[in-house]
């Protein structure tokens, strides 16, 4: 039997990278897995190889159940909309992984990084909250970043990142008398598509960003799927309103 036999979870931004990861890794735990992109085939523009057409038959291909909805997060009319065809096609959701968000760095950025990584994370929040209330149970797993953290360059991202990781610990607060826990994961320089496309992978880039992080590696999806295998399983039922970084212990050096 599988960790999550019987669970249904929603990852949004999983149509590619670090979401589609994070997608097939709860199931092959065995729930049954809502795949959420503004573009569910957008692995076709980083050229990147999938083993279907789509993540959502990846996942039937697994042997669970596996839906795929197109919704820009920022609207929360399509978030609530969204939620609800969960509801109705998986009947019921017991996860949420919050990854939607995008990487944009500039001083005209501010609106559309915090309207994205942070007002994003907080419409699909408060539509799962909806239906865990109900339940009196639930994961919640909001996806931050070392940037969050740390002073960092691109303030717009970073401040973006800052605040989901400071309204994790408010919706855990507020969320823990019905059973729901909410946590998240602040990774580092890990080697998604979109970390591929921009270069990180190769020569003196990949380098310089090994040379400042413990481990000596940058990190792959999995090492992030793990950790929210972790935060979305009984082993941490006692755990709530926290961050943990996954980073190789970047913040070390």
């Amino acid at each position: 039997m599988g960790k999550l036999d019987g669970k249904v979870a929603l990852v949004t931004g999983a149509a590619r990278g670090l979401g589609r990861a994070y997608a097939l890794h709860l199931a092959r735990l065995g729930a049954d897995v809502a795949v959420n992109d503004i573009n569910i085939r957008s692995h076709e523009e980083y050229d990147e190889e999938i083993t279907a057409a789509s993540v959502p038959q990846e996942i039937e291909a697994i042997g669970v159940r596996g839906i795929g909805l197109e919704c820009d997060v920022t609207d929360c009319s399509q978030v609530k909309l969204m939620f609800r065809k969960v509801e109705e096609s998986l009947g019921k959701l017991d996860i949420l992984v919050n990854n939607a968000g995008g990487a944009l760095f500039g001083p005209k950025e501010f609106k559309p990084m915090h309207d994205l990584n942070f007002h994003g994370t907080v419409h699909c929040c408060e539509a799962s909250a909806e239906i865990m209330k109900r339940q009196r149970s639930g994961k919640i797993v909001n996806v931050a970043s070392q940037a969050g953290i740390i002073g960092s360059n691109g303030q717009s991202y970073a401040t973006s990142k800052a605040a989901v990781i400071h309204y994790t610990r408010c919706l855990a607060n507020e969320l823990g008398p019905y059973g729901i826990n909410v946590n998240a994961i602040a990774p580092g320089f890990i080697l998604s598509s979109r970390a591929i496309a921009g270069g990180r992978s190769q020569g003196e880039t990949r380098r310089d960003l090994e040379s400042k992080i413990a481990l000596g590696r940058l990190g792959d999806p999995e090492d992030c799927a793990k950790v929210i295998e972790f935060l979305v399983t009984d082993l941490s039922d006692y755990l709530t309103g926290q961050t943990i970084r996954v980073c190789g212990g970047y913040v070390l050096c």
